[in-house]
């Protein structure tokens, strides 16, 4: 066996060529079987022991990408040690395989690192003040300064040069990078002003009408802010633009469990008028109007007795009119609803008159911000109020329309 052996060994010595490819070969596979120890046994024992506790379950579970890419770095240093041993190899050829394998390594490493800070920002996202100070953009940071550090010393490694050359000439290079990365800083910038103002959070419903951006915010990185409308579509937003732009926030409005309803019914200002004793006894059935009839009425009363002789023209007196009983209507009836919020602001006014008639606006908040119930509960409001006007001799107005017109026709053409 020793003489095959020798007799082996001192015929390679007559192909030198043949010593290196079996060297060559040799060491692929003690690199093949490094990372095949490494993969398949050690990094199953170190799955299993991550499963033994929660965050380790949920590391295992999000990502596992960080301890693969450190595994790969066994036969990269098998090789990188090994290529000198290896017979009759040009020094050049060590050199270069020597350097690829230290730049594979660095590239290896940063991407592990990467994958890490992922996997931190993923833990991060389960607690419960995550969606107030996201550190997704911070994350994204870290890792352009790694890819940056790692570039460097990758490029240091196949030119076989101290990065310490290659950090020198980047100060010459400042002014070119602030110009390739002003969109970056200008980002981060605005990150860190958002976080520490507590601008916006993931879950916010905000309105930027300018980039046609309604919904709610699903996603905070460094450079975008993700917004999913209301359509289901997804607007992307530059980060810097929430610092430069004006931009509406919702959330105050949902955490004050108010949403506001601030709308108009347009009267008829024709059908205006004082109410008749008969038309009082008529609107003195509403329960909601037999207080303030009553009130109303003994107020009026005595105003009118202190005018003597003068108030015995009705022009001279104070009387009910139909719309003022009506604005006291729609005041109790909303102190009354169930679906108003009797804690915030309420009344009802009357606002300047328009070519459109005279408007009368309710101000007031539901007591749930969901959007369906609170058009829910506006629809209801408005529905009944519209119904009862008729009630007070009021009337809405409305242009007249294309029927209109062609019943005007219709009755001149009959007379």
């Amino acid at each position: 066996m020793n003489e095959t052996f020798t007799y082996a060994l001192n015929w390679l010595e007559d192909y030198p060529q043949l010593q290196s490819l079996l060297g060559v070969a040799l060491l692929l596979l003690l690199a093949w079987v490094g990372n095949f120890v490494v993969k398949r046994i050690l990094l199953r024992g170190l799955y299993r022991l991550l499963r033994m506790n929660s965050l380790g379950q949920h590391a295992v579970s999000t990502d596992t990408s960080f301890i693969a890419r450190l595994a790969n770095i066994i036969p990269a240093l098998i090789i990188s040690t090994g290529i000198a041993l290896v017979p009759n190899l040009p020094d050049v050829i060590v050199t270069i395989v020597r350097n690829v394998c230290s730049a594979f390594i660095v590239l290896t490493i940063a991407l592990a690192i990467g994958n890490l800070l992922t996997l931190v920002n993923s833990i991060y996202e389960r607690r419960p003040d995550a969606k107030i100070r996201p550190m997704k953009g911070y994350i994204q940071v870290v890792k352009i300064v790694i890819y940056a550090i790692a570039a460097i010393l990758i490029v240091a490694a196949l030119i076989d040069r101290s990065p310490l050359i290659l950090l020198s000439g980047l100060g010459a290079m400042a002014a070119v990078l602030m110009l390739i990365f002003q969109d970056t800083l200008l980002s981060l910038v605005a990150s860190v002003q958002i976080s520490s103002n507590d601008i916006i959070r993931v879950g916010d419903w905000v309105e930027m009408p300018d980039l046609n951006a309604d919904g709610f915010v699903i996603d905070i990185a460094l450079h975008t802010v993700k917004v999913q409308n209301w359509d289901n579509t997804i607007t992307t937003i530059p980060t810097k633009r929430f610092m430069t732009d004006p931009f509406k926030n919702w959330r105050g409005m949902q955490e004050s469990g108010g949403r506001r309803i601030k709308r108009s019914i347009m009267l008829d200002q024709q059908s205006i008028h004082f109410l008749s004793p008969e038309q009082c006894q008529h609107l003195n059935r509403f329960r909601l109007l037999q207080d303030y009839l009553a009130e109303k009425q003994k107020e009026i009363d005595a105003w009118n007795q202190q005018l003597q002789e003068q108030g015995k023209e009705p022009v001279n007196t104070r009387r009910i009119t139909n719309i003022g009983t009506f604005r006291a209507y729609v005041d109790r009836y909303l102190r009354s609803h169930g679906g108003i919020h009797q804690e915030m602001t309420l009344m009802v006014r009357q606002l300047s008159p328009t070519p459109e008639g005279l408007p009368i606006e309710l101000y007031c908040f539901t007591n749930d911000v969901a959007w369906a119930v609170y058009e829910g509960i506006q629809a209801d409001i408005f529905d009944h109020l519209l119904s009862i006007l008729p009630e007070f001799g009021l009337r809405v107005f409305q242009k007249p329309s294309g029927m209109d017109l062609r019943e005007l026709k219709v009755a001149q053409a009959s007379e």
